[in-house]
């Protein structure tokens, strides 16, 4: 899930991580997890402070 972060997953690592996805409970909790810091990071960094 990290390297996905960086970069465009071929499609048998892709494959390979949705299989991993439906095998573990943790996993797709830390992948909410990542999807909300980057999407707080993303806002973060286009914040304008109001005048």
């Amino acid at each position: 899930m990290v390297a996905r972060e960086d970069r465009t997953l071929a499609w048998p690592d892709r494959v390979a991580l949705r299989l991993h996805l439906l095998a573990c409970k943790a996993c797709p909790r830390f992948e909410m997890q990542m999807l909300v810091m980057r999407n707080n990071l993303k806002q973060w960094r286009n914040y304008v402070a109001p005048d």
